[in-house]
């Protein structure tokens, strides 16, 4: 057995962590978990304040903190406390939104908490292609949403230059499917005039190869292997081409996923550093290698119920997952990972 030098199996603590601050959310969109689980309330699906204070001031190396999950940020009740909390420490703090509650007054205490960076997911450059992936599973998709999550940007940006601010940094995220990536590269365009900082365009996350094909992660497993473009290079190639000109064109910067050609396998790194620089903890206080896994049944290493994050951080589970990574032998649930494949 090879052990890739450099890498111990009991690092220090992390300088970044990812903390889902809420597990409810406002929308069932297709490619996320939370379409497929029941759903939960803003009170039962809330990470207390206190709790993420403790885990803030137990952690003396952090640098930057991500509050977001599988959950809509902004129904988390003590969200602009926790912006203030680490802001107030010097780290830098933000999360991703969905942006359909983002409104004037939202953006206005975002920039006076200080938010470090406010990231939208806008899946679509059309009404009916955004609406058709981010809607309910209970109710029809909603008229009118993917104007307000526009206009709530335009709102945002507007707030910010007023403040004579660059924070927080703005940027848009797109999902690339085959049911929308034709639009491509008209988001692009639409991104420039919004004025947004960067457009950051991301394959599915995860193919779920790992779990049971007739389990409990059946649909979404399906799902991602009918619209994942790894299945299907040819779908984006022509759209990721043109949107790198138009983006270019318009001075807009762009990021594009590595889908026909993963990166490859390096003998003197491990296939993912994520264990030894990050954490993501769920709201109900359960420490995961990384926010890619998407199901706390599958690589849960710790609770911080039981014992102290660096309890969980330098404990055997942690050891053992970090071990398989660097013998590039990893986990099963990394296997279907696009980050670890090299095609996020």
């Amino acid at each position: 057995m090879t052990r890739t030098a450099g890498y111990s199996l009991t690092p220090p603590l992390p300088g970044e962590v990812q903390v889902e601050v809420t597990g409810a959310c406002n929308l069932r969109c297709r490619m996320c978990l939370v379409r497929y689980a029941p759903g939960l309330g803003r009170a039962e699906g809330a990470l207390a304040y206190e709790d993420f204070r403790d885990l803030v001031a137990g952690l003396p190396a952090l640098t930057r903190v991500t509050l977001q999950g599988l959950g809509e940020p902004l129904l988390a009740p003590h969200l602009l406390d926790m912006v203030r909390c680490a802001a107030d420490r010097g780290i830098e703090v933000g999360f991703n939104t969905n942006g359909v509650l983002l409104d004037r007054r939202w953006a206005r205490d975002l920039i006076g908490a200080g938010a470090g960076w406010v990231h939208v997911s806008l899946d679509g450059a059309t009404a009916a292609t955004y609406e058709d992936v981010r809607h309910s599973t209970t109710f029809a998709p909603r008229p009118g949403q993917f104007d307000r999550v526009v206009g709530n940007l335009r709102a945002l940006l507007a707030e910010r230059a007023a403040a004579g601010s660059a924070r927080p940094v703005v940027k848009l995220v797109f999902v690339a499917m085959r049911r929308n990536v034709a639009e491509l590269p008209d988001l692009v365009a639409l991104a420039a005039d919004l004025g947004v900082d960067e457009l950051w365009v991301q394959n599915l996350s995860h193919s779920f190869s790992d779990t049971d094909p007739a389990g409990r992660y059946a649909a979404i497993r399906e799902y991602a292997a009918r619209e994942s473009l790894e299945t299907d290079p040819a779908a984006g190639r022509d759209a990721f081409a043109v949107a790198r000109e138009v983006a270019a064109a318009r001075g807009l910067p762009i990021r594009l996923p590595r889908v026909e050609e993963a990166t490859p396998v390096d003998a003197d790194r491990p296939g993912c550093t994520w264990p030894w620089d990050s954490a993501y903890i769920t709201h109900r206080g359960e420490v995961q290698p990384c926010c890619m896994v998407m199901g706390s049944d599958r690589a849960t290493l710790g609770r911080l119920r039981d014992r102290t994050f660096a309890d969980v951080w330098h404990g055997e589970a942690y050891q053992a997952f970090r071990a398989g990574l660097l013998d590039h032998r990893p986990a099963e649930v990394c296997r279907g990972c696009a980050l670890y494949r090299g095609t996020f």
